[in-house]
């Protein structure tokens, strides 16, 4: 396929392309805090500044504006929604959607592995745009989390590379996603393909050990799925080369735009072979993915399963409006239910202070935030999927790439400021098809803006008034009353998970050390009490 538009566009000159994040804003619900003064600001994702690394293109950070709540978004169900592009229209005609994996060209080994797995029927953004990526074609694809896009662009990445093995520190494939635990995400949804075809997977992330991820390059590693941060340092340090690479994927690449990464996801971009595939997958097309779309990908064959603003048909949503004295009450009753529940608040702070009542309160709760390091979330989150912890407590770290199945409940504490954010908190339950519930606790002061974010995400929520204790408000969420006895969390003794900072096939996995347990989480409640101690 002809890529001279690419390579010219290129060469022009950049326009802005990242956003005022999010994740970096002050919260206009800040002041009414039962946790610490303030759950409104940095929810510990700091914004990257711009980088000279392998690009010589300018700067295309900052300047954009801030997301809020409620403004500028027009209608309930826009037709255009403010802040989005126009989609580009495909020149060549795209190939139809197919009804079973079984009608696609993939290699035998994959298509036994899908049946392995459970996989017969493709999801809609799966037979849409898979037979397209294993054609070749470059691939814009948009679809609400949960609905397929990982395998979407997996399967297709893994096809075409089936077959072939990579020199030392030069890949062939490369993922770029946003945060880690994507990565580790995308990594274990992969896993069981790659090795179906004898690729190897190598994850890079921040937050571990440099040296593996180095050691795991020089291996050899067809297939590499990285944050911008990590893999731009190892290519600095000379242990990987991107000349190679002929597939790329950008997942969520709104996030990238909104967490600042753009100036490195461009520059690495611009490493890769000019001539190779390049499928960008994401929830929400931002004006900043503008950029990347006309820069990067070439007559793409564009798919949206949804609308970006519309909501998972089995969701429901409630609003549940509290008053400040019975809002740490009404949390802890929830906390308390039956099942998982994941629940969001806007800073670190907050979540620490929050875990530690939990605790106290005989709540099996844990803490998930931008502050603990990557072997203490990758813990925290194994314990979530395994039931040994029932209460996740997180900031927007966790709003994208953590997959946890049969989680029915999330629950915003802090009301989020932003439509996306609602949508990729409420993300995390009602995946694939399986029902949930997303509750956000809403103060007086907070009901003007809740109903303008509402309105922004085409949402039309049940609203109800709710007290703790009362038969409401276990109705709708399950709520009970707590034990009261204090519980302190100990890591139970796990294998080292597989597919982080290192090859997925071939390496050795190493003891456990004793330094894995001093790094248990815990936390003490109240000394009156002697605290209940669970393990796995």
């Amino acid at each position: 396929m002809n890529r001279t538009t690419r390579m010219n566009d290129r060469s022009s000159s950049s326009r802005s392309g990242g956003s005022g994040s999010s994740y970096g804003s002050t919260s206009s619900y800040g002041s009414t805090s039962s946790y610490g003064g303030s759950y409104g600001g940095s929810s510990g994702s700091s914004s990257r500044s711009g980088s000279r690394f392998g690009s010589s293109a300018p700067s295309r950070s900052g300047g954009g504006p801030k997301r809020s709540g409620g403004g500028g978004y027009g209608g309930r169900r826009p037709a255009a929604p403010q802040g989005e592009f126009a989609l580009p229209v495909t020149v060549v005609p795209a190939l139809p959607a197919v009804e079973a994996f079984a009608d696609l060209a993939m290699p035998a080994q994959l298509l036994t592995t899908l049946t392995r797995e459970g996989m017969t029927t493709p999801f809609p953004i799966q037979a849409a745009t898979l037979p397209n990526g294993l054609a070749g074609r470059d691939v814009l694809g948009r679809g609400r989390t949960g609905s397929g896009k990982t395998l979407a662009f997996g399967l297709a990445l893994l096809a075409r590379t089936a077959g072939q093995q990579a020199e030392s520190g030069q890949p062939l494939a490369l993922v770029l996603v946003p945060t880690r635990e994507l990565a580790q995400q995308v990594t274990a949804a992969l896993t069981p393909y790659a090795r179906a075809v004898k690729l190897r997977i190598a994850t890079v992330v921040g937050g571990m050990p440099i040296h593996r991820q180095a050691g795991a390059l020089r291996a050899g590693a067809e297939v590499v799925v990285a944050t911008p941060g990590r893999l731009k340092d190892l290519i600095q340090r000379g242990d990987c080369r991107l000349n190679q690479v002929g597939i790329t994927v950008l997942d969520e690449a709104d996030q990238m735009a909104d967490m600042g990464f753009m100036p490195q996801v461009t520059a690495l971009l611009d490493q890769v072979r000019p001539e190779g595939q390049r499928m960008l997958f994401s929830a929400t097309l931002d004006r900043n993915v503008d950029l990347l779309v006309r820069r990067y990908l070439t007559d793409p064959v564009v798919h949206s399963v949804d609308p970006s603003q519309g909501a998972v048909t089995t969701m429901e949503h409630h609003v549940l409006h509290v008053q400040n004295f019975d809002k740490q009450a009404a949390t802890t009753e929830i906390a308390a239910r039956e099942g998982r529940v994941i629940m969001f608040l806007d800073t670190k702070h907050g979540v620490d202070r929050l875990t530690e009542h939990l605790l106290s309160s005989g709540v099996r709760a844990a803490a998930l935030h931008g502050g603990k390091s990557q072997p203490q979330r990758t813990r925290t989150l194994t314990q979530f999927k395994s039931g040994h912890v029932s209460v996740l407590v997180a900031t927007n770290v966790a709003a994208r790439g953590i997959h946890v199945d049969n989680l029915d409940l999330v629950v915003n504490v802090d009301p989020p400021t932003d439509p996306k954010d609602y949508l990729h908190r409420g993300g995390r339950t009602a995946r694939a098809g399986e029902s949930g519930s997303v509750v956000t606790l809403v103060l007086p002061n907070q009901r003007r803006d809740m109903v303008r974010l509402m309105q922004a995400a085409g949402i039309t929520p049940q609203t109800a008034q709710v007290r703790s204790g009362e038969a409401e408000l276990s109705r709708i969420t399950g709520a009970q009353a707590p034990s009261g006895v204090p519980v302190v969390i100990t890591a139970p003794v796990t294998e080292r998970p597989r597919g982080t900072g290192g090859a997925s096939r071939g390496r050795r996995s190493r003891p456990a050390q004793d330094r894995r347990s001093r790094t248990a989480t815990t936390a003490r409640g109240p000394q009156r009490q002697s605290p209940v101690t669970t393990a796995a």
